[in-house]
């Protein structure tokens, strides 16, 4: 055989090959590529979707945090408030208190001082009866007297 008929014979085996190749192999290696490139092109999808959520998380994160940050601070300031509004409340009461117990004891002090009073001039209208007694050199008969020490008893 000639080497041009050799040639041309491997020629035809070659472009049935090429042909069988583009036919039958090409297509599901092409199909694959493609799969391949449109997942990892739905990946970076994802993630730039992901980035996208985890922002849009994170600033709801920061909103939720300031919130919670000022309703606390707010809930401080009442407590503190209630707190200080207790205090006062406690000091009104006890001066009020204060005040009560003082005006008691100024009117136990009025009633001991009349009862003291009282005591005094029943022994003065004593001793004074005595001392007349004494100077009279008899015995007063004190159930006969006794409108006398009363109104002894009164002028005291």
């Amino acid at each position: 055989m000639s080497i041009t008929a050799t040639f041309i014979i491997q020629m035809i085996v070659f472009l049935i090959l090429v042909g069988f190749t583009m036919k039958f192999i090409w297509p599901p290696i092409t199909a694959a590529l493609d799969a391949r490139a449109k997942k990892i092109a739905e990946g970076l999808s994802a993630a730039d979707k992901a980035k996208a959520e985890l922002s849009i998380a994170k600033k709801r994160i920061e909103d939720q945090l300031s919130a919670a940050r000022s309703d606390a601070g707010r809930r401080l300031a009442d407590a503190e408030r209630l707190a200080q509004s207790m205090v006062e409340e406690a000091k009104t009461r006890a001066t009020e208190e204060g005040a009560k117990i003082i005006a008691a004891a100024k009117v136990e002090a009025a009633q001991e001082a009349t009862k003291a009073r009282e005591v005094l001039r029943e022994q003065v209208a004593s001793l004074a009866v005595k001392g007349a007694e004494k100077i009279l050199q008899r015995e007063v008969n004190a159930s006969v007297h006794t409108e006398l020490l009363m109104r002894l008893k009164a002028e005291l």
